[in-house]
């Protein structure tokens, strides 16, 4: 692998020292950062760009906290995940394949790991266009999680990204607001309708302007992400 350096994040729901299973990434140029599953992961991953996540499974098997975590990782961004289970929550991955790409049986070999994670970074490695979605002078990049206006970084909260990201790669489509409160929010959201109303006006605040509409409302129906350029 050429380029820049590959960042590796390790969510974990113990405190228990593994750095020994991720020796050989960091021996081999990979840069990788640790992450408590309860504590701001998808603000790390909108943040840092990692290119993979590991997620370490290690404890209550009957838990589906760690899974919602992973659906929540692959709607913030569609990333390489490996499990990293025990024998005690190896069961569980039948019903939650579709979240992860491999998993690990731990304790793990620190070789094995690095081979898992090259192959997933190389298979999954998409060229710069492919992670830019540009309407003319507004252009999102799904690698870094920025959005500019002819050139201007615009400053978008966590959940404004989300929601204007989730329009552009869907353009014409149009979303009812309950719709865009389960695939944005997340089906456990329990906020009103009225959410995606006003995450909608503070966006088109920040990107819109007598020259340029890109969210259009669909009367009686919701909304949808229209590029005429």
């Amino acid at each position: 692998m050429s380029g820049r350096e590959k960042k590796v994040l390790i969510v974990t729901e113990t405190d228990k020292d593994t750095s020994e299973l991720y020796s050989e990434l960091a021996r081999k140029g990979f840069v990788y950062s640790m992450a408590h599953a309860q504590n701001g992961v998808i603000e790390q991953v909108t943040d840092e760009a990692p290119d993979l996540v590991v997620l370490e499974i290690d404890r209550r098997p009957n838990s589906s906290s760690i899974w919602e975590l992973a659906q929540k990782i692959k709607q913030a961004k569609p990333l390489p995940v490996i499990a990293l289970v025990n024998k005690e929550t190896i069961g569980n991955l039948n019903a939650n394949l579709k979240l992860v790409d491999d998993f690990i049986l731990q304790p793990g070999d620190a070789s094995e790991l690095l081979l898992r994670v090259k192959r997933l970074i190389e298979d999954t490695g998409s060229t710069d266009s492919s992670e830019l979605i540009a309407c003319g002078d507004l252009v999102i990049d799904l690698a870094s999680c920025e959005v500019t206006l002819n050139e201007r970084l615009i400053e978008l909260t966590f959940k404004e990204y989300e929601l204007l990201r989730f329009l552009a790669v869907h353009p014409g489509r149009v979303y009812t607001r309950d719709s865009l409160l389960s695939k944005v929010w997340g089906y456990d959201y329990f906020g009103g309708d009225r959410t995606v109303d006003v995450h909608i006006r503070r966006l088109r605040s920040k990107i819109e302007d007598a020259s340029h509409t890109f969210i259009e409302t669909v009367r009686n129906i919701g909304y949808r992400f229209k590029c005429n350029s």
